[in-house]
């Protein structure tokens, strides 16, 4: 994004607006929040990104002329004074203050998340121009309460029938969704925001973006693995011998690897090839093999497959009573989403296995089955200073009442939960009483907040 110019971050029609205010408007406040949607509870995050990738740079000269030109072809006006000005006055920074609930905290959905204004009576028109780029910040929101609500789910099982879930936990959803997302960008936004749960990851770029932007050296982990062309590449006929390479490769004592098994037919694979053949020495190896089916009904596949290494490899029974594998885990990563692992635990849990049995990995459901949508993401003015004076603003589309927007300045307070209040106009604080929760992440062209992974994952942990 580092090449992208500022002006033309937005909407088309942006471009216009600056011309559709009433006259003697001085400043348009603007917040962002979820409407509902899949979830009723949302895990904030990615704002810090947002802002480090596309707030920081000063619009120059070559962007208001590359702007310019394009728009005049584009069918559009352009407020060729209005950037210039804001060259002239504030170095090419955007004057606006970005308000913010801490990133990692829990929000249920209907409340405002964060808060724009501007900060200069001369650019009242720069918060909704702003929205496009802001708002994009549904996307790591987004993921990242789908990861920290599949969390909750795993983590209930662990409770149950695992001796040490806490140990466990972090690494029960492996990030798989890298080449099913519409970019690189992504990639990197959405695999971070899944790292604020867990630890687990094949997306690479979403470690370097942990690294850029929330100061995290190393964000994730991963295990060497197999794919079906790796095991495919031997034959069927030599199936066994690919997986005795695994073994030979990766068996170390302490090690972790995992081998997908369905090529041909996961179940001989499973009970014959490694239960049988290979079983010596893969117990020998001193590392643990993590099988991975990849076909099939979930919940069935996995429980057959607990059930064939449990009779082949043997299991022992923890504390709470539950069977725990000695020598194999399960990994599946096929038709995985918030539901299936569900059903696929309440299986597991169901057969007398420990949790700690199975691992899952989540690639399209994890970071691209979703849209702005999922949770009715809106950003939208609520109030406007005209004439000296603040007035609401709002809407209320008599053909959808769920399009309902928020009227005033308003902030978020958390007194035994959180709700969206009134607050006041010189200090944004709650006009009856209180803290406002959202806090000054930015104010013009400069972060204020920026917290490493470490904090905002232990904040979002704490839920």
């Amino acid at each position: 994004m580092s090449g992208v110019n500022p002006i033309l971050n937005t909407d088309s029609y942006k471009t216009s607006h600056y011309l559709q205010y009433p006259p003697d408007t001085t400043r348009v406040f603007c917040y962002v929040e979820s409407r509902g949607g899949v979830w009723d509870r949302m895990l904030f995050f990615g704002l810090q990104a947002v802002l480090k990738r596309e707030f920081l740079r000063p619009v120059t000269r070559a962007h208001v002329e590359e702007a310019r030109d394009l728009l005049a072809a584009h069918g559009l006006p352009f407020n060729e004074r209005g950037w210039l000005r804001l060259i002239e006055k504030h170095g090419g920074l955007f004057p606006l203050e970005i308000r913010a609930a801490p990133e990692g905290s829990v929000l249920p959905v209907h409340n405002a998340m964060m808060s724009v204004v501007n900060t200069d009576p001369e650019f009242f028109w720069l918060p909704s121009y702003a929205e496009t780029a802001l708002l994009r910040v549904w996307y790591p929101i987004t993921v990242a309460t789908v990861s920290w609500q599949v969390r909750q789910s795993i983590k209930a099982a662990l409770e149950k029938t695992a001796d040490n879930p806490e140990a466990e936990l972090p690494f029960k959803l492996h990030d798989f969704g890298a080449r099913g997302v519409s970019s690189y960008d992504s990639a990197a936004l959405g695999g971070l925001a899944h790292l604020v749960s867990f630890k687990g990851t094949d997306t690479l770029a979403a470690l370097l973006a942990a690294r850029d932007f929330y100061h995290e050296p190393l964000a994730g982990f991963s295990i060497p693995a197999a794919e079906h062309g790796t095991i495919t590449a031997w034959g069927r006929e030599r199936e066994v011998d690919a997986y005795a390479n695994m073994v030979a490769q990766f068996g170390k004592p302490g090690k972790i690897f995992a081998c997908v098994s369905d090529s041909y037919d996961i179940f001989a694979a499973v009970d014959h090839l490694w239960g049988e053949v290979l079983r010596e020495k893969v117990i020998a190896s001193g590392a643990t093999l993590v099988v991975r089916p990849d076909s099939g009904d979930p919940v069935e596949i996995v429980a057959k497959t607990l059930e064939l290494l449990g009779a082949r490899f043997g299991v022992d029974v923890n504390s709470k009573g539950y069977k725990v594998l000695r020598h194999v885990r399960v990994i599946q990563g096929d038709g995985v989403n918030p539901e299936s692992i569900k059903a696929m635990l309440a299986r597991v849990v169901a057969d007398g296995f420990s949790a700690e049995n199975v691992a899952f990995g989540m690639g399209g459901a994890l970071l691209q089955r979703l849209d702005r949508d999922t949770q009715k993401f809106a950003y939208k003015a609520s109030a406007a200073e005209i004439g000296g004076a603040w007035r609401d603003v709002y809407k209320d589309p008599v053909t959808d009442h769920g399009k309902r927007s928020k009227r005033g300045l308003l902030g978020l307070v958390n007194d035994g939960g959180y709700r969206t209040v009134a607050v006041d106009a010189s200090r944004f604080e709650p006009l009856g009483g209180g803290v406002n929760v959202l806090r000054p992440v930015y104010r013009d062209g400069e972060l204020l907040i920026d917290e490493p992974l470490a904090v905002i994952r232990k904040r979002a942990a704490a839920y």
